[in-house]
């Protein structure tokens, strides 16, 4: 089974060579993205973006990133609610968002115990329960954002009908798969995969189905296993290449054993339908008009 659990696709970023072979792809990148006005673009359909209810969730450890994101996750358009959790104790100007503190969990399991703070049972409740949020943003909290992300990603994530998607991850960032790196000349491509972080954005079809989390500690093979259910319900998955995110302070998997989190993910699809991850970096469409 491991074979189609793990790709380990994505090469080692830590080269000093291959950064800097890297870091000149994304340059390129950059100079495509402003001769063909991609940011531009993507505002004048944030613009016409009618206004939409978002959830986003995080887990933050001492000397996180989140603090510096966390102006880019908000919105001129959306009605934004924050819920954050604390490994440690609340902190700085996260305090005022974090609804759970003292989180000794795994990702998921910290993730479950944030939303079930900030969604609670019944209706009438604010802020309101999960079924009242257009999307849910579960972030990691190692990551920079660019510019107005959550209006350009959120536009991009409705205009092509998305249920389930992720930003494209910059060509520095420690992925573990290549169909999340960006692309260039792409607005976002539909793909048979999302990933489980850095992060992940739920549309109400997918959230209804998908959360709260299993009580996972690593969560490696969920996203294989979300895929199957995608297919078997019809839903689009897709990567925002226009928005492009930097997840480059830690490898993948390096806070903890790789056996573990493999051995977790073995026992969680035994019994589930999964897509093989041989098939993960199928593309279906790219998109690279808004219009």
């Amino acid at each position: 089974m491991t074979a189609d659990l793990f790709s380990g696709d994505a090469g080692d970023v830590t080269h000093p060579w291959r950064r800097l072979k890297r870091g000149l792809g994304e340059a390129a990148f950059d100079a495509i993205s402003l001769t063909t006005l991609t940011g531009p673009r993507t505002d004048r359909l944030a613009r016409t973006q009618p206004p939409l209810r978002v959830l986003v969730a995080s887990v933050y450890r001492p000397g996180s990133l989140l603090a510096e994101a966390l102006p880019r996750l908000r919105s001129e358009r959306h009605e934004v609610t924050l819920a954050l959790g604390a490994v440690e104790r609340p902190e700085g100007p996260l305090a005022e968002h974090t609804v759970a503190e003292g989180l000794g969990g795994g990702k998921f399991e910290n993730l479950n115990r944030v939303l079930a703070a900030a969604l609670p049972p019944g209706g009438g409740s604010d802020p309101p329960p999960r079924g009242e949020f257009d999307w849910i943003l579960a972030v990691d909290d190692d990551l920079l954002l660019p510019p107005r992300f959550l209006d350009r990603f959120v536009a991009l994530c409705e205009r092509f009908e998305l249920d389930l998607a992720q930003p494209a991850q910059s060509l520095r960032s420690h992925s573990a798969w290549k169909v999340t790196r960006r692309r260039p000349a792409s607005l976002a491509r539909e793909t048979r995969f999302v990933e489980i972080g850095p992060l992940t954005a739920f549309g109400r079809r997918a959230a209804a189905e998908l959360l709260p989390f299993p009580e996972l500690r690593y969560g490696w093979g969920l996203d294989l296993h979300w895929a199957a259910v995608a297919a078997e319900r019809g839903w689009k998955l897709g990567v925002v290449d226009a928005t492009p995110v930097r997840h480059e302070s830690a490898i993948v998997g390096s806070a903890y054993p790789r056996a573990d989190a493999e051995a977790e993910a073995a026992d969680f699809l035994a019994s589930r339908e999964y897509l093989p991850a041989s098939r993960a970096g199928e593309v279906t469409a790219v998109h690279r008009r808004a219009r």
